[in-house]
């Protein structure tokens, strides 16, 4: 085959963007507005709608108020980032895939599994995911009641999930682990604001401020021990330093000139003092861990504010804010962990709580609606990305990859072969079965493989006693003897594909069939492979050719799921199911 490396695809390909700006922008809002319309009725025929449900007397301690109104918007900005066209080809390969490396072997298991669910459907997902982080976000913001407290812990459980299986634990057994560059992950950081916006309100105005503090105490004080190690990568300097090649990485991504000169400048600073950039980066962290270790008992609010004022600092000069380069999914860990330390400060522990004699949701049902359709969202997005799991998988990859399938309808050009068994077989001597005809090179191991994985994937997704025959020509002039062909049937497993057909000829016979099909092969004496056309054709029951299907296969067998819908839904027009 022409190409041994790993193949990708374009993530912004215009078939692609296409179909999930219709299921964002079209299919979900129909669905979202008739859900929607739906919790309506139903509130106004109960009255609910003018008693949205805020906690008793209107009462929220102001530190919740403030965690509520930070996460939700963080939780909504998230899932506007979802809407990147990007997204279904890119998130689980480029953003999620990368993450997999040195986990233990469970969590490389459940981050694989996920990602090869996300590839059998990523537009559905991508705009699932969308709509459901948007929900979570719109409900948090306007509801400090029973629907934000349940949503809040949905948002937990969520984030839990996202921690685990997309961010691979935060990354927490990665090498070189640093606070600086996403650990423990921002995603630990939504759980466990959403475990306390779940709770009473009495609770978390006793507990909320000393579990976070001495929390965060013990999270900066394992941080000073990651962020110390040689591994690391912060005590070397020029480019070797952590910090500076990090720098050099961001900025090629395209963004604002004025943040990219930032980012560089301190890059460049941190390598140019070698150790001493993380030194001061130690000290930080060992004074804000001690300070918030003590602000339980002492009150003090500077800790916190130091914490937040660094966070944000290296939020934009080691992070580059985390919005740049089309996958970003989130805030990163910085801003999360200033917004947790900021709402746990003893300062606002203390004031009164936060009163609404007549809160805003309440006095014109405005919350009401928005949380209304909210919930819509959260409910669509579900459930998008629960028929997902059970559903067959899109064409969307396959699309990607190569196009649309060309429909024709002329005469399948005749051949007869010898097949595995040394027998004769012609194209189209089974009277009334369809023909999904293919060529493989019999000593390929690159995309021969895949291509003949699809074939039996696609013969064990059919009924036992579909009308067709699957046929592949040998396409190697050096190697097209029986026993070139058996050893591949051998080693490929398709021994035991039903009426699976791989025939072979004299070279002047096959080349004759390469010629009819438009098919190119060509090799030299001394390659082991062929060069040829990646391409399948489906001939009907009467002997019609009516499609042309290109199929450059994708590198690995997880992705092959694509190309076998696409194969079964053509298959289908020609009556084999």
């Amino acid at each position: 085959m022409p190409n041994m490396q790993v193949k990708s695809v374009n993530l912004t390909n215009s078939l692609v963007t296409s179909m999930f700006r219709h299921t964002l922008f079209v299919s979900s809002l129909l669905w979202i507005g008739g859900v929607a319309c739906v919790f309506l009725v139903v509130l106004l025929i109960s009255q609910r709608i003018f008693h949205f449900n805020v906690l008793p007397g209107g009462e929220e301690p102001r530190a919740r108020t403030y965690l509520r109104w930070g996460f939700g918007a963080i939780w909504l900005i998230d899932g506007i980032l979802q809407f990147q066209i990007s997204m279904p080809l890119g998130l689980a390969n480029n953003v999620v895939q990368p993450m997999t490396v040195n986990t233990p072997s469970w969590l490389h298991s459940l981050m694989v599994h996920g990602i090869n669910i996300w590839n059998a459907h990523p537009v559905s997902l991508a705009a699932g995911v969308a709509w459901f982080q948007v929900g979570i976000g719109l409900v948090i913001l306007v509801s400090n009641g029973r629907t934000g407290r349940w949503v809040a812990l949905l948002s937990a459980l969520w984030a839990g999930m996202i921690w685990l299986v997309a961010n691979g634990a935060g990354g927490i057994f990665a090498h070189g682990a640093t606070i600086l560059f996403g650990w423990p992950g921002a995603s630990l950081f939504y759980v466990i604001a959403g475990c306390w916006l779940f709770v009473k309100p009495e609770t978390f105005h006793k507990s909320f401020s000393p579990f976070v503090l001495r929390f965060m105490a013990a999270l900066l004080l394992v941080a000073v021990v990651f962020q110390s190690l040689p591994s690391a990568g912060f005590w070397r300097g020029g480019n070797a330093n952590a910090l500076t090649a990090m720098s050099s990485s961001m900025t090629s991504v395209a963004q604002p000139h004025a943040l990219a000169w930032i980012v560089r400048q301190v890059g460049t600073i941190s390598g140019s003092m070698g150790g001493g950039f993380n030194i001061i980066l130690l000290l930080w962290l060992l004074v804000c861990a001690a300070g918030l270790w003590r602000s339980v008992t002492t009150g003090w609010n500077w800790p916190a504010r130091t914490l937040v004022v660094g966070c944000v600092f290296l939020w934009v000069v080691a992070q580059d804010t985390a919005f740049f380069g089309g996958l970003s999914t989130d805030f990163n860990s910085l801003i999360p962990i200033a917004l947790l330390a900021w709402c746990a400060s003893p300062g606002l522990q203390s004031p009164a709580l936060r009163r609404r004699l007549l809160p805003r949701e309440m006095a014109n049902s405005a919350g009401a609606v928005v949380a209304t359709f909210a919930t819509a969202m959260i409910a669509t997005g579900a459930l998008a990305m629960s028929w997902s799991s059970f559903a067959g998988a899109e064409t969307t990859l396959y699309l990607a990859q190569n196009g649309p399938a060309s429909s024709v309808d002329v005469a399948a050009p005749a051949f007869s072969l010898t097949d595995q068994y040394d027998q004769p077989y012609a194209l189209g001597e089974h009277r009334g079965r369809v023909t999904l005809l293919t060529f493989l090179d019999p000593v390929c191991y690159s995309d021969c493989p895949l291509l003949a994985n699809q074939l039996a994937l696609v013969r064990s997704q059919l009924a036992s006693n579909a009308k067709l025959d699957i046929v592949a020509v040998a396409a190697n002039p050096n190697h097209e003897s029986l026993a070139d062909v058996r050893h591949f049937i051998a080693i490929h497993a398709l021994r035991h594909v039903k009426d699976f057909y791989f025939v072979t000829g004299k070279l002047a016979q096959t080349s004759a069939v390469w010629s009819a099909y438009g098919v190119d092969v060509s090799a030299t004496p001394s390659d082991v492979m062929s060069v040829h056309s990646d391409v399948m054709f489906i001939v009907s029951s009467k002997g019609t050719l009516r499609w042309i299907i290109p199929d450059d296969p994708l590198s690995q067998f997880s992705l092959q799921s694509s190309s076998v819908s696409e194969l079964k839904d053509l298959l289908a027009t020609q009556g084999v199911h």
